[in-house]
């Protein structure tokens, strides 16, 4: 080595072109991508926080030199607070103190526990169907299904649309099978795309319920005609809606009773529930093909009990509670409206989600940090490829547990820095 920070290919010999080594420099490569993300203003910086056990928003901030600040979490996905919920914690240390930490391997080698099973059966009743089946994350649930369940239909067509999330789009481009991407919500031009394809042909229609950067719902009734239509099979992710919306928590599906006209229903234990976890519900076969044929699901450990044991009491709690749904809207109708009456580009949205349009990676950044750094408010930056170029954004998630004064001095605080950074308000009516 000549003492430089590089990264040497071994020397090839005999190879009929050159006998000599020859380098590449890796790390100039990668320093190159990450200098890219800089330049762009879209480089990642995770932020350094322990929340307070009971006490959601509140949290602690070991961001900088100053040590644990207080401050108040905004853009948390454990929408319900359920993550620090009294029954959920309990239910965990039960757990903990009963069988000990860990699952001791995967479902087929000593990580089938009794706690599984009783969630799988709770989440199958929650969106009334045969069976589930339980994964590490949402993400794993998403692409091990969809890949899988492409792979089984021979010549399967899959129609997505076109903001699906990344987990979905892995699972379909690793099923190697052919996809039709229909635009966002576009009921008519998924209808041309299934008319336009052979009528034996195995077809699944890929959605979300609720999307979570826009905040916007899919027309599912209306899906799901067309799949009938065209006999196709239909795969809803309810990640963002689960535990939110329907009289027991069961999405999107539940509260516009089409639940039944599914095929497929894919959720998270870490959002709504306040864990850790993804699963589908389907019937028996289904989940059986993909309990025996997924390698996402076979070849990895299961889920701890203990995290198991907390979802089970957030599930079975939020099937007979709506107090934390109702609280929930609640806090993000005044968000939205607090936003709009002081002029802030708050986006349009139907649901829990209240997005803060920017426009620009670099100030949606600089915003982000103003908030921690001066007034304790923490929300994270949203920049491509998670959301379009020039569509940046501040997302915010208020709970039951926001009050309206901290909404209020949230509000404040945003006012002054759009002013600050001369950023253009939108005047009153």
């Amino acid at each position: 080595m000549d003492g430089r920070n590089s990264y040497w290919l071994p020397q090839k010999r005999g190879c009929g072109i050159r006998d000599r080594a020859f380098q590449v420099n890796y790390k100039h490569i990668f320093t190159q991508a990450i200098d890219r993300l800089h330049s762009e203003g879209r480089y990642r910086v995770f932020i350094d926080i322990l929340r307070n056990k009971g006490a959601f928003p509140n949290a602690r901030c070991f961001h900088g030199h100053n040590g644990p600040k207080p401050i108040t979490v905004w853009c948390s996905n454990d929408y319900l607070a359920m993550g620090q919920h009294p029954k959920v914690v309990a239910a965990m240390e039960e757990a903990l103190h009963d069988v000990g930490a860990g699952s001791g391997g995967t479902r087929n080698i000593g990580g089938n526990t009794h706690y599984h099973v009783d969630l799988e059966a709770e989440l199958a009743d929650l969106h009334g169907k045969e069976a589930a089946l339980l994964f590490t994350s949402g993400y794993v649930s998403n692409e091990a299904t969809l890949s899988t369940l492409a792979k089984i239909l021979p010549g399967c067509i899959i129609f997505s649309d076109e903001l699906n999330h990344a987990s979905m789009i892995a699972g379909i481009r690793n099923s190697g099978c052919e996809k039709r991407v229909f635009r966002h919500n576009d009921v008519d031009h998924l209808r041309e795309l299934l008319a336009a394809e052979d009528p034996d042909a195995p077809k699944l229609i890929a959605f979300e319920s609720v999307y979570s950067m826009d905040g916007d719902v899919a027309p599912i009734a209306a899906i799901c005609d067309l799949a009938d239509e065209y006999n196709a099979l239909t795969y809803l992710d309810e990640v963002h809606a689960v535990g939110m919306y329907g009289a027991r928590g069961g999405g999107i599906s539940e509260r516009d009773d089409v639940a039944s006209r599914l095929t497929i229903i894919e959720g998270t234990l870490g959002k709504a529930f306040g864990v850790m976890g993804g699963y589908i519900a389907a019937d028996q076969m289904i989940v059986d093909v993909i309990r025996s044929y997924a390698p996402g699901f076979i070849f990895t450990t299961s889920l701890s009990p203990v995290l198991v044991a907390g979802v089970l009491a957030s599930v079975r709690h939020l099937k007979q509670s709506s107090e934390e749904r109702e609280g929930q809207q609640k806090a993000a109708a005044t968000l939205k409206r607090l936003m709009a009456d002081s002029g802030l580009p708050v986006m349009p949205s139907v649901t829990h989600i209240v997005p803060l349009m920017v426009g620009d990676p670099v100030k949606a950044k600089r915003i982000s940090d103003i908030l921690l750094a001066e007034y304790g408010a923490y929300v994270q930056p949203i920049n491509y490829p998670t959301v379009p170029r020039g569509t940046e954004r501040l997302r915010f998630t208020p709970g039951p547990a926001h009050s309206e004064e901290m909404m209020q001095e949230l509000v404040s605080a945003l006012v002054e820095i759009w002013d600050r950074l001369e950023l253009e308000l939108k005047k009153a009516a």
